[in-house]
């Protein structure tokens, strides 16, 4: 984690109390935010790893925003499910770009999941993203991925990450290629895909599902870009990732998976006269986050 100095170090006490510290508020100032707002793109050149973690709506940012990570992005799947609808399916435009405005304000980048670009033509996903970047969004997530398993036309992808970088050339595009996460290909297949979407412009590479190291470690050799790989609890820890050469490590949908076990766990504790889990945030720290 990187922190906005001594007012993000106070931030980080785990009983919640440094969120009435009165600078919490300056961080959301307009002028606050133009003048600290670290730059996403060297954040996937520093000397460790980007750890981004994926929230779902606005309480959830801004509590890892308090946090000190120095960027957030969103997650497809909580984004969804917030809304009562599934994952995947191109079905959440409107409630992905409405958390988009909402995060925008945030002291730190954002990086929005947009699945597979929400539109069917490469300047219909361009348009997306333009209103995005327009917002103040750092970087986007465009993935490969159907929702019938298979994966999207190399070639129509391409066109979409190149209509995308025209349209938005400020906006850091990181192409998911779903190859490992719905089996849908090997190791050479993804190689190919990751340069030809490299070749049309993106600036970083997604490749969620990959466990093995020597995996890894020939999908960093690969391509000349930042690699983004989604960390599998169990299999990988960031600094194993780090010494592979992975640039950028995101929690998917785990920080969303590990609230839904919170709140059915605290629920049945009151149920049942249980222990109830300690150093909760109060109403009031809550209140802070906004």
């Amino acid at each position: 984690m990187s922190t906005h100095g001594e007012t993000f170090r106070a931030l980080h006490h785990p009983d919640f109390r440094a969120l009435h510290h009165p600078d919490f508020r300056a961080l959301h100032h307009p002028d606050f935010r133009a003048l600290h707002h670290p730059d996403f793109r060297a954040l996937h050149y520093a000397k460790q790893p980007l750890v981004l973690p994926n929230a779902w709506d606005y309480a959830s940012a801004a509590v890892l925003a308090a946090a000190g990570f120095a960027a957030i992005g969103t997650t497809s799947l909580g984004v969804a499910a917030a809304a009562g609808k599934p994952d995947a399916t191109g079905d959440t435009a409107e409630e992905t770009l409405a958390l988009a405005r909402r995060l925008a304000g945030l002291p730190c980048p954002v990086s929005v999941d947009i699945e597979g670009g929400f539109a069917d033509t490469p300047e219909g996903v361009a348009e997306i993203t333009a209103e995005l970047a327009a917002l103040g969004v750092a970087g986007v997530n465009i993935e490969d991925g159907r929702p019938d398993g298979t994966l999207a036309d190399l070639g129509e992808r391409c066109e979409t990450i190149a209509a995308v970088k025209a349209k938005a050339p400020g906006l850091f595009v990181n192409a998911r290629t779903d190859t490992y996460w719905l089996g849908a290909g090997d190791l050479a297949t993804t190689v190919g895909r990751l340069r030809a979407l490299a070749e049309a412009g993106a600036d970083g590479v997604f490749v969620p599902g990959v466990a093995d190291g020597d995996d890894v470690r020939a999908l960093v050799d690969a391509v000349d870009l930042p690699l983004n790989v989604l960390l599998l609890p169990g299999r990988h820890t960031v600094a194993g990732l780090a010494a592979l050469g992975v640039r950028r490590i995101s929690t998917g949908s785990l920080l969303l998976r590990a609230a839904l076990h919170a709140v059915a766990e605290t629920a049945r504790a009151v149920a049942s006269g249980g222990q109830i889990p300690a150093g909760l945030p109060s109403y009031e720290d809550v209140q802070a986050l906004i």
